[in-house]
Parts: C-alpha cells; structure tokens; sequence
C-alpha cells in the first residue's frame, strides 16, 4: 500500500478539479489575460509538452538553446496548477510576474478558461488526441503522480474516465467545446495523429496561426528537436526537474511511449467494444475527425 498522500478531486460548476486547483479557483477565474498571451489548451495527456515545445521552438525561431532556458512548466505556465507537497509552483503567480506575451497552458474546458482569454481576443491552440491512447496515458500517468487521486486497476480507471470522473472531466465534453468554438474564436484546432503522421506539415500550420515565417532549415530543425526521443532526453522538456517524491518513476516514465495505436496493448476487445458504443453515441452530434490509427 502506498503511504505517500495522494491528490483528492473537488469540483467547480460540475467538473471535478485537483482539489488543490478548487481551493484556488477566485485566483484563476480572475486571471487578467493580455491580447498577446496565447493559450495552449489540451485535456490531460494529450500531447501538451509536445505542443508546448513545437510553439517555443517556432517562437524563438528553432534556437535550441534558447528553448534550454528553463524547464516547460516555468516557460509556459499552467494557468491552474496550486501548489503542493513538493511542487510550490502557482500558476497564476508565476504568470503574474511575466511580461506579455506569454504562453499558457490549461486543461481547463472551454467554459471554465477565464473571461478575460475571449475579451482580449487571445489566440489558443488545441490539441485533440483521440480517448483510447488518452486514457491509457493518464492511467501511467495518475500511477506515477502522486497529485492524482489512486488510479485503481487499469478496469476501475477506465470506467472513471467513460464516467468523466476523472480530473477535468469529460474527454468527449472537452474535446467538443474547443471544437464547436473554433470559428467564432481565434482557435487552431491540432490533432496528436497528424503531428505524428506529418509532423513538418503541422508545425508549419502552427506556425502559420503565430504569424511566423521560417525558413524551411529551422522547420526541419524544429521537426527534429521535437521528435520524441529528442525531448525524452532534453532535461527542460522532460520534467525530471520534477522530484521522486512527487513523480513515482519506478510506476512509469512521464514520457512514456507518444505513440498511437498503444491502446491495443491495454484494451480487451470487450472493453473495446463498450468504449465504442459509447463513443458513437456521444460524438454523434459533432463529428470530429478522431482517428485511433494511423
């Protein structure tokens, strides 16, 4: 039995939160966004860290050096993280010692990001990464961090995650609010299958959206430098500034695999067979261009 104390889940207007993120909420609700903030939104474990260094390298132009300059989390903050036992960051604080432009991250769904994102015409980026491999990263994931609640079995996690009563609630719900919105607001709308079938395609697209011209060089550059077994040894984008008694890497490494399709390796074919069911049921009305393979 882990002895280690482990997150507990609160909720704000029906969508169960970190706790740690619920006792803090006037604080993010409130965050004063500048018209030149961009904001990376993702549900959790859907390539974020990817994202988030893809926006950097374009940002500082493929200098890889510059990009080495802090580790993600204190480059671009996550706009909701609290402090805990053994991770002090605020991000709301930290943020509110930066000059803008700055890039952040969330996870919030879209009605929870705070006003001031859509009355300053902020543009956002969202990643979609479709639910089977999600979920699977999550469950390697919440048994790594001791922030999350105990995952339980992979069965138990599971039936969470089609219950959204994991943090951050429902993938189908997230996924859908970003994707209905993304003409009337400034939103890219990415999908983790396409990065990882082109990714020189996408960057060049992202880049498009941050207005930045690049040579063909430094997009090669930054195809490179974002590849996953690059970042998987970049201490600034790997999170191994994170320590022990906060990341349990003896359970799993926090980049795992950044595959697709690693979903077969841990459903059944009748777990399979239900998460299908209900899948069709819920996207029905908004069909979004998943894909589970590619």
């Amino acid at each position: 039995m882990d002895k280690k104390v482990r997150g507990t889940l609160g909720q704000v207007h029906g969508i169960p939160l970190l706790e740690c993120i619920v006792k803090q909420w006037t604080k993010v609700e409130n965050f004063q966004a500048s018209k030149e903030d961009l904001l990376i939104a993702t549900y959790p474990k859907s390539g974020t860290t990817w994202l988030q260094e893809v926006v950097d390298q374009i940002l500082n132009v493929g200098d890889a050096e510059k990009c080495k300059r802090a580790p993600t989390h204190v480059r671009m903050p996550f706009i909701e993280m609290a402090p805990t036992e053994g991770v002090p960051f605020d991000g709301v604080s930290i943020l509110d010692t930066m000059d803008p432009p700055r890039v952040i991250k969330t996870h919030l769904p879209i009605q929870l990001v705070p006003q001031s994102f859509w009355e300053a015409g902020c543009k956002v980026i969202y990643m979609a990464r479709n639910p089977k491999d999600t979920v699977v990263s999550y469950y390697h994931f919440s048994r790594m961090s001791m922030n999350q609640p105990e995952p339980g079995s992979w069965q138990q996690f599971l039936e969470k995650f089609m219950a959204a009563q994991l943090g951050w609630g429902s993938w189908h719900d997230h996924v859908k609010g970003y994707w209905r919105e993304r003409h009337s607001k400034r939103i890219l709308y990415v999908f983790f299958e396409d990065m990882k079938e082109d990714p020189l395609r996408e960057v060049k697209r992202i880049a498009v959206f941050l207005e930045r011209q690049l040579s063909e060089s430094a997009i090669d550059c930054i195809v490179q430098m974002t590849k996953f077994s690059a970042m998987r040894e970049n201490p600034m984008a790997n999170y191994s500034t994170i320590p022990d008694t906060v990341f349990d890497r003896t359970s799993s490494d926090f980049m795992r695999k950044g595959e697709v399709g690693d979903w077969k390796n841990h459903f059944s074919a009748e777990e399979d067979a239900v998460f299908e069911n209900q899948y069709h049921k819920l996207m029905a009305d908004c069909p979004i261009p998943i894909r589970f393979t590619i």
